[in-house]
């Protein structure tokens, strides 16, 4: 097997995006388009991966990061130009190259290694990557000869009637026998209206010179879209979305409203979990077996343990164990580690804290900067004051520890295990353990004062 190489073509602006984003910067289910592509070109075996760059380069760079080489194209001069800018890192190479535009975030994986394969068996120069469909209207024609090889591609607007009436249309993928490739485009004429170099113009170079020319026609003509506008990128988003739900249903998930569920193409989650609708699941979040997500939920970067439910409530960049209830209307903000069998009830919000092993904190409270301990009960009302105006302190709560309503536990402070804080108390210092801790105003009651105040006539 020869060795493989992969271009990506990402330099466009996209200026029918009409965004300051760069084009294949713009997310489809919470990822890059580029980053799709690099996900799936890199799953084949490949020895160099090479992504041009333009517009955004470094915000492009940023992204991928050291997953690809990278060449600059400085001024946007069509496709044959781009793959040139690649000829310092590939030129002279001997094997099989695949170019793919950084805006086809659909493509997978198993569709360019059927393309590899179907051009490595044919011996071929070029191979193009080719779908069927209904309306051709725009795109270049595939013109086969008797052999079923490539005799040339038409664009639409230079096709005869006949030609026009032909379905298989060129997707923009293709695989080149490297050393041909870079040969060929020193031939590349920019003598058209655009004065733009065009990768197709290859395919006829090389017919010229007697090669085998293929094409592989893919079954799915929706992994080959290319999003040039908001439209694509929505209709992109839609079939992402639906196939990413698919896989899930398959691999044992319930999800009762595909169509009003939203997962990340990262996220992983595990058998005999249910997903209600209007949940979004983003980042690469983990979600163990059994649990129940949603309906209405948010969860970004986080590890969800087994049977755990989220109800109606937003969890970011934490981890949450197993039999854990959140919700309904809780938020678990980031950096928060919340473990087994705790319970985050309604119109709660945990910050940047630890909660241990059977704890609760079951309605109206905020939790931030803290360590709390294991078998700890949290009253209603009651909250950790960690800023002073400049800086986050840290409360500590340790384990069996019971704080009554309404309390506010100043930090920095310490809450000694197995103490008890009295509802409605401020705690401005360390309370012992096993103490019960009671910091409020004696209650003064006044009979008949109600009179004296002449209030009631």
């Amino acid at each position: 097997m020869s060795n493989r190489y992969a271009v990506i073509l990402a330099a466009g602006q996209g200026t029918r995006m009409k965004s300051k984003l760069y084009k294949v910067l713009h997310p489809v289910c919470g990822k890059p388009m580029v980053q799709h592509v690099v996900d799936q070109v890199t799953k084949l075996r490949i020895q160099d991966l090479v992504t041009v760059i333009g517009h955004g380069a470094e915000m492009v760079k940023a992204g991928l990061g050291d997953q690809s080489q990278y060449v600059l194209q400085e001024q946007q001069l069509g496709t044959a130009h781009a793959v040139m800018q690649a000829n310092k890192i590939l030129g002279g190479k001997e094997g099989v190259t695949i170019v793919v535009c950084g805006d086809t975030p659909l493509i997978r994986a198993e569709t360019m290694e059927s393309l590899f394969k179907h051009h490595e068996e044919l011996k071929a120069k070029a191979t193009i990557l080719t779908a069927k469909i209904d309306d051709p209207t725009g795109y270049g024609r595939i013109i086969r000869n008797e052999n079923g090889l490539v005799e040339k591609i038409v664009e639409h607007k230079d096709a005869t009637d006949a030609e026009r009436e032909i379905n298989e249309i060129n997707t923009g993928t293709y695989c080149f026998d490297n050393f041909a490739l870079f040969e060929a485009l020193k031939n590349v004429s920019n003598n058209n209206v655009q004065g733009e170099y065009y990768l197709p113009d290859v395919i006829e170079i090389l017919k010229k010179q007697g090669e085998v020319v293929s094409a592989f026609q893919t079954e799915e003509f929706k992994e080959t879209l290319g999003v040039n506008d908001r439209v694509a990128l929505a209709e992109a988003e839609w079939i992402m979305r639906e196939r990413t739900n698919e896989l899930h249903m398959r691999n044992g998930v319930t999800i009762i409203d595909p169509a009003n569920t939203y997962i990340g193409a990262d996220v992983e989650i595990g058998q005999d979990t249910v997903i209600y609708p209007g949940t979004m699941i983003k980042g690469k979040t983990v979600i163990g077996l059994g649990c129940e997500i949603g309906p209405n939920s948010e969860i970004d970067s986080s590890v969800i343990g087994e049977e755990t439910v989220v109800r109606q409530s937003v969890v970011h960049k934490s981890s949450v164990g197993a039999h854990v209830n959140i919700g309904p209307f809780a938020h678990i903000r980031p950096d928060s580690d919340i473990s087994d069998d705790v319970k985050i009830g309604n119109f709660v919000e945990i910050k940047k804290a630890i909660f241990g092993k059977g704890s609760k904190a079951s309605h109206l409270s905020y939790i931030g900067d803290a360590e709390v301990g294991s078998n700890v009960n949290i009253g209603c009302g009651s909250i950790t004051v960690n800023y002073d105006g400049k800086n986050k302190f840290l409360t500590k709560i340790e384990d069996d520890v019971f704080i009554g309503c309404n309390s506010n536990l100043v930090a920095p402070v310490t809450v000694g295990k197995g103490s008890y804080v009295a509802a409605g108390s401020t705690i401005t210092k360390d309370v012992p353990g096993d103490a019960l801790s009671i910091a409020r105003s004696q209650q003064v009651n006044k009979e008949n004062y109600v009179q004296k105040l002449n209030l009631k006539k």
